[in-house]
């Protein structure tokens, strides 16, 4: 079982700061002992959903940006409702309403919204990048909401989070990740953490659709599900990214449903405590049927009520850190 962890409130009074990070760009940087304080953290934010009211004070008085100029549903109202539980004020942007379409660039455009007063910058883009270079550009904290093909990672955390709070640990798990691993940042994001954490990491998919030389970064590479699936303990199902592929990279729908897909029968050969991840939306019929999409191996919703924990946790993080450099 996962261990018991105190309250974020309780801790923070008793504990010297163990984060020291402004900015979370990427999990490829983050240390063991980080990637625990970032899970520790997260649990001790979790019970704040069962309250009656459900809001804690810590980020009270500070102002939290959504810079999205990618479209997403589950991301941007996940870190909206994050900062709003911590008492922040939250301001929502809107690239079809800004000056970008005027032709101002992205440095102008957050030089200008933290002139306003802004404490944390949450961004989505699709150049990979952005994040780093808004982070070299402003004073406020910066977080990478998803930045083109490069990284992920507070989608990488959730998931190493429900991968823990439900088998108790990540190291010696075996973790495929199954898909478009080319054009997913969520997949870089999980590997940087998963290997780091001590998991053995299988990317699964068609040749097309994985990286050249992805094996440097510590996985396993097949293109065989059926032989892959027995071993695992955890299977995190990636979206197929139909506005990424080029058609001569990609089979058939039917043809990859039958390859990659996981349906009822493939699922046969599954471990029968196997955890079934996918960061959403789901493809249902393409990359999951629904009756395993919904079945009791999925932890696809606990993802979904675990990512405000875990945006919750973030957030917390470095503006704690923001402040610990304000003394200096």
């Amino acid at each position: 079982m996962p261990r018991t962890v105190r309250t974020v409130e309780s801790a923070a009074r008793t504990e010297p700061l163990a984060w020291t990070r402004k900015h979370l760009l990427g999990l490829e940087d983050l240390s063991r002992a980080e990637l625990l304080h970032a899970l520790d953290t997260a649990t001790g934010f979790k019970s704040v959903s069962t309250r009656s009211i459900k809001k804690v004070p810590a980020l009270r008085g500070k102002v939290v940006v959504n810079l999205f100029f990618e479209d997403s549903t589950r991301t941007r109202m996940s870190f909206a409702l994050a900062a709003q539980r911590l008492s922040a004020d939250v301001l929502e942007f809107s690239k079809s309403a800004s000056s970008v379409n005027k032709g101002e660039t992205l440095i102008d455009t957050a030089r200008n919204i933290e002139a306003m007063g802004v404490d944390i910058m949450v961004i989505r883009h699709a150049a990979a990048g952005a994040p780093l270079m808004l982070a070299r550009s402003v004073k406020c904290a910066v977080v990478n909401a998803g930045d083109g093909q490069h990284e992920h990672p507070t989608q990488g955390l959730l998931d190493l989070f429900t991968m823990r709070e439900i088998k108790g640990h990540i190291e010696g798990l075996t973790v495929a990740i199954v898909g478009d691993i080319a054009h997913s940042r969520v997949a870089r994001s999980n590997i940087h953490g998963l290997r780091t954490l001590g998991a053995r990491v299988i990317v699964v998919g068609p040749n097309t659709l994985i990286p050249t030389q992805i094996e440097k970064m510590g996985v396993e590479v097949s293109s065989d599900f059926d032989a892959v699936l027995p071993q695992c303990d955890v299977v995190n199902m990636l979206r197929v990214q139909f506005e990424r592929i080029q058609s001569s990279q990609f089979p058939s729908v039917p043809e990859y449903h039958r390859l990659f897909g996981l349906h009822k029968e493939r699922f046969k050969r599954a471990k029968k405590d196997v955890l079934i991840l996918h960061p959403g939306p789901i493809n249902r019929g393409l990359e999951l049927d629904s009756a395993i999409a919904d079945g009791p191996n999925s932890g696809i919703l606990r993802q979904v009520s675990n990512g405000l924990a875990v945006r919750m946790g973030v957030l917390y993080l470095v503006n704690q850190a923001m402040l610990a450099e304000s003394e200096i």
